[in-house]
């Protein structure tokens, strides 16, 4: 694909390690994680859940 290998991927996961420490690592990987899933999300047009919809207006 981008001509990366084992010993590339290798290099790139020890530096992310080094930069952000091996605590910060599951954070880091669910908040990419979410993100791709709410960008999946916006590209198919799914509401959000946690915000009401536009025409979802409570009574006064």
């Amino acid at each position: 694909m981008f001509g990366l290998g084992f010993p590339e991927l290798l290099l790139i996961l020890v530096i992310v390690v080094v930069i952000f420490g091996a605590g910060k690592l599951p954070q880091l990987g669910r908040g990419l994680g979410e993100g791709i899933s709410n960008f999946r999300d916006g590209l198919k047009g799914k509401p959000d859940e946690n915000k009401p919809a536009l025409n979802d207006k409570k009574n006064p």
